[in-house]
């Protein structure tokens, strides 16, 4: 049986010769409400469909276009990935960070997670950027396997953080919880997880934040508040919303992106 980490090696190699980058040295993964972000990042260079490389799966998900593109920002080369595999899949855990664990492998030493979630804080309207102090991981699972004991303090880079609140002071912080999904959460739910801690909830990201632990990766977390969690308004939940309000903080988001990956 192939081991996760050379299944990610084998990826890694494909998108060498895919993109004509022996090594790449940021990843971003772009979550729900991200992709029309991408374009301020520099000069895309080369773009793979992701299920051309060994171990991707198909995206699921309305607004993850599921291709990888080689950026050229100014002296580094990104690795971006538009879309991810969800956990809510059934596909298991390994597809779910199988990217960010092709990103080490193909020589990055740190990746951007971000996500389109929900807010608790009623002062977060639908656009507001918030980053990701820690996180809750409500999947009951990790993507770690085997007697790997692997230390998650400051998971989510306080150098990294205070880059980005050195571009951008009103950015705001928060504990992200993950529920395996797909349904949205219930009202309870959302009350449980703020009672313990968490300010943001989504489907995805802390799964991935492990992994890339585990490979030796700098981890910078941001989330998109897309809606506020059930229970802290009265709207029905939908994705439609989420697209919606990442396209409108299109520009923010990718200006903040292309001045803080020079710093990483």
């Amino acid at each position: 049986m192939t081991t996760y980490t050379e299944e990610a090696a084998a990826a890694a190699r494909v998108l060498a010769e895919r993109t004509g980058v022996e090594r790449h040295d940021v990843a971003l993964v772009m979550g729900s409400g991200w992709l029309p972000a991408v374009d301020a990042l520099g000069t895309t260079t080369a773009e793979v469909a992701s299920t051309e490389l060994p171990g991707f799966a198909p995206p699921a998900v309305a607004g993850h276009a599921g291709t990888i593109r080689s950026v050229r920002s100014g002296d580094r080369d990104l690795l971006v990935f538009l879309g991810r595999t969800h956990l809510y899949e059934g596909l298991g855990v390994r597809p779910v960070v199988h990217g960010v664990r092709t990103a080490a492998a193909a020589g990055c030493r740190a990746v951007v997670l971000t996500n389109g979630c929900g807010g608790l804080d009623p002062s977060w309207s639908p656009g507001t950027p918030v980053l990701i102090s820690d996180h809750v991981n409500l999947t009951a699972t990790s993507p770690i396997e085997g007697a790997s004991f692997v230390d998650l303090t400051d998971l989510y880079s306080p150098r990294l953080r205070a880059l980005c609140r050195s571009v951008d002071a009103s950015l705001a912080e928060g504990v992200y919880a993950q529920f395996r999904g797909p349904h949205y959460e219930t009202p309870a739910e959302v009350r449980m997880a703020g009672g313990l801690g968490a300010s943001l909830v989504g489907m995805s990201t802390t799964l991935e934040a492990i992994a890339a632990r585990e490979a030796g990766m700098e981890v910078l977390g941001l989330s998109l508040v897309t809606n506020l969690a059930a229970g802290i308004s009265d709207s029905p939940l939908n994705h439609e919303e989420v697209l919606a309000a990442g396209k409108a903080a299109a520009t923010r988001m990718g200006d903040l992106l292309a001045a803080v990956v020079p710093g990483i």
